[in-house]
């Protein structure tokens, strides 16, 4: 095999994190092996959001002999991973459920329980303290759209046996605190957390084997033969290692390693959460602690009360072609996010939004996620369409094991649901035709936003 050099030009951006933890807590946790500058691991695993963190765990646990490094270019929990709303979602979600397909479905609904079995061993095993709740989740719909979403959702649920009980407006203004919203469905298979405490808590208690290389982005990705060279950049310093094996958990960045080309939508979702709420303003809200809401349109608002009494709204989309999005434009999502938050909360105007920001999620014009060998000894799982939490951890983990040449029902369940994204017509039609998706979206959303 000849050589094969990439440059990674396009870095992820130090843009602004996400607002669950101060931004003083966003430390990196490992350091590379500054001393010789060159060091060789048997694996290394690209990305240390849910997938790579998994990936980098299992690998350990399957090969307690072997040396694994863990890469990411910032701080654990600043990436995409710590930038969603908290759920860990069971069930199949977003456009899994436009399918009627009712073995895809069960096949997506053990691998979700999978994934947030192995993340609440982890929690429990290692106390991390991540407000980890398993406390269900509401769908909610706010008009005739919304509601005929719902009624897709329940059908969906009886198609797979799920349990779910069906909530008026009075008994969701109960949960919620608004009576902004007809109907709701609840499910009691979500988890919620603090996907930050979560990201952070997996990252320092990976097992010895496991060098964490946090804040150490890769410039160049090198094949040669059967093994992999990556420069990484930490503190000013070229480093170079090298891997026998490769993981890629890089999700909508995977493009600029040289896969999956055009074949990625990177969009960009946006969350702003307030202060945590006063006495006197619990009163007023009139509603519950610790309760997640998710939009029965895929067009509208989720919501989040916290274990800590603050509310997060997340909408509103856009084309993420450079990973990120400038400060200055959090001012105009800010402004939506306060005029979604003040509709269903009018007795609440004073309480300000503390934080803003922006995360990006890898999307397929076919709905549909990648999984396996993607070269030589260099392995992938991206484009999770905005299920990250529990299909990156499962993804994570069965990674490693198909690496590791395991057979196994979930390896089965994984390749089923899996294959190749949809090419993208090149940028500036991608871009465009994105924006003007989106925006059709808004638009049909508008009464459920």
């Amino acid at each position: 095999m000849t050589r094969k050099l990439t440059e990674i030009d396009r870095l992820p951006p130090k843009d602004t994190p996400s607002g669950w933890v101060p931004v003083n807590e966003f430390h990196v946790i490992g350091r590379p092996p500054l001393f010789d500058r060159v060091s060789s691991f048997d694996w290394a695993v690209v990305g240390a959001g849910f997938t790579g963190l998994a990936a980098a765990r299992r690998l350990a646990e399957l090969h307690p002999d072997h040396s694994i490094a863990l890469i990411d270019a910032m701080p654990v929990g600043w990436g995409a991973s710590g930038r969603n709303s908290g759920f860990i979602i069971d069930l199949p979600h977003k456009f899994d459920l436009d399918n009627d397909d009712a073995d895809r479905l069960l096949a997506i609904l053990r691998l979700n329980g999978a994934a947030i079995a192995d993340l609440r061993r982890h929690v429990e095993g290692y106390g991390i303290e991540c407000e980890w709740s398993p406390a269900g989740k509401l769908q909610g719909a706010v008009r005739a759209r919304g509601t005929g979403k719902l009624r897709s959702f329940i059908q969906a649920l009886e198609r797979i046996g799920q349990p779910y009980e069906l909530l008026e407006r009075e008994a969701v203004a109960q949960i919620t605190g608004t009576a902004y919203y007809a109907a709701a469905v609840r499910t009691p298979g979500c988890v919620l957390m603090n996907p930050v405490k979560l990201t952070r808590g997996l990252a320092r208690s990976m097992p010895e084997n496991v060098r964490v290389m946090d804040g150490c982005p890769v410039e160049r990705f090198t094949r040669k033969g059967r093994s992999v060279g990556l420069t990484l950049r930490s503190q000013g310093a070229l480093i170079d290692i090298s891997a026998t094996k490769v993981l890629l958990c890089t999700n909508a960045f995977t493009p600029e390693f040289g896969f999956l080309r055009h074949r990625i939508v990177p969009v960009i979702t946006f969350g702003s959460m307030t202060r945590p709420l006063t006495d006197t303003e619990m009163e007023v809200f009139g509603g519950q602690l610790d309760w997640g809401l998710t939009p029965a349109d895929p067009g509208g608002t989720t919501l989040r009360m916290t274990q800590d009494r603050r509310l997060l709204v997340r909408n509103q989309y856009d084309y993420a072609g450079r990973y990120g999005v400038p400060d200055g434009d959090l001012d105009r999502v800010r402004a939506h996010h306060r005029a979604a938050f003040e509709k269903r909360y009018p007795k609440l105007t004073r309480v300000p939004f503390v934080s803003t920001w922006g995360g990006v999620c890898g999307l397929s014009r076919n709905h549909v996620s990648y999984f396996g060998e993607i070269a030589a000894n260099v392995w992938n799982s991206s484009c999770h369409n905005g299920v990250g939490v529990a299909r990156g951890s499962i993804s994570g983990r069965l990674l490693a094991e198909a690496a590791s040449g395991h057979v196994s029902a979930l390896l089965k369940d994984m390749y089923a649901v899996s294959n190749t994204p949809a090419l993208n017509p090149p940028d500036p039609f991608l871009s465009l035709g994105v924006r003007t998706r989106l925006k059709l979206a808004a638009w049909e959303s508008r009464e459920e936003v």
